[in-house]
C-alpha cells in the first residue's frame, strides 16, 4: 500500500532536496540509489524522459524499501499508471494537465503538478493539489516570482518545490522562502555522472547539498 500523502510530503520536507534523475539504463538504478543512501538522502525522482524509467523505479522500490521514489515528467495517464505500478509514491509533472492529476488521484499517489502563473496555481488548487512544482523556476522569474505568488496564495496552504535552474549557488535563496518545502535539481546526479558511474562524486555532491539545506 502507498504511503498517505502527508507522510510522503513530510519526508520531502525533512530532507528539502529532491534529486531529479533521467536514467537511460535500468541497471544503473540500484547503484545510484545506494550512492544517495550512503550520502543520507532517501528521496529520488526518476523522470519519464527515457524508456527505462518505469523499470528503474521498480528496481529501486523492490530492493530499497526505505527509499521514497517519485516519478517525474509525467505527461499522460498511462505514464502515471505505469509509475504507480512500479511503486512510485509521488508523481511530478512539468505542467498542469488535469487528466494527469486525475490519474494520480485514482492511483492514490501524491501529485505535484507544475505551475508558473497565478492562473495555474488557482487551477491546481481547484484540483485539490496544494504542493506544486514551480517550473521552470529560474526562467520563470526565480525567487522574485515565487515571492510574488506567496502573497495571494500562502493562506490557502499552497507550497512549492522549485525546479529548473536550481544549483548549489541559488538553492539557499529558494529554501529561505516560506512557501518552499524543498527544491528539485539534477546537479547531484547529472546524466554524465550517472553514465560514468561516478558514484563517489554523486555521493559527495548529495552530501554537500543535504548539509547546505540543513543550514538554511
Amino acid at each position: 500500500m502507498n504511503e498517505t500523502a502527508p507522510s510522503v510530503l513530510d519526508r520531502i520536507k525533512r530532507v528539502r532536496i529532491v534529486p531529479v534523475v533521467a536514467l537511460d539504463r535500468e541497471d544503473l538504478a540500484e547503484p545510484l540509489a545506494e550512492a544517495l543512501l550512503r550520502a543520507g538522502l532517501d528521496v529520488i525522482e526518476i523522470t519519464f524522459r527515457t524508456a527505462a524509467a518505469a523499470a528503474a523505479i521498480l528496481k529501486i522500490t523492490s530492493r530499497f524499501k526505505e527509499m521514497l521514489v517519485g516519478a517525474g515528467t509525467l505527461l499522460d495517464r498511462d505514464q502515471v499508471h505505469k509509475a504507480a505500478a512500479a511503486g512510485a509514491r509521488f508523481a511530478v509533472a512539468p505542467g498542469l494537465n488535469e487528466s494527469v492529476v486525475t490519474a494520480a488521484h485514482e492511483t492514490g499517489i501524491e501529485m505535484v503538478p507544475g505551475v508558473m502563473t497565478p492562473s495555474e496555481v488557482e487551477k491546481a488548487i481547484s484540483l485539490a493539489c496544494r504542493t506544486l512544482k514551480f517550473f521552470p523556476a529560474e526562467a520563470a522569474g526565480g525567487v522574485a516570482m515565487l515571492k510574488s505568488l506567496e502573497g495571494p496564495y500562502s493562506h490557502t496552504g499552497v507550497r512549492f518545490i522549485p525546479t529548473g535552474g536550481i544549483n548549489p549557488g541559488n538553492m539557499r535563496a529558494y529554501l529561505q522562502c516560506s512557501s518552499v518545502i524543498a527544491v528539485g535539481g539534477s546537479w547531484m546526479a547529472e546524466k554524465k555522472l550517472v553514465a560514468a558511474q561516478d558514484w563517489l562524486q554523486i555521493e559527495q555532491l548529495t552530501r554537500a547539498a543535504l548539509t547546505a539545506a540543513r543550514n538554511v
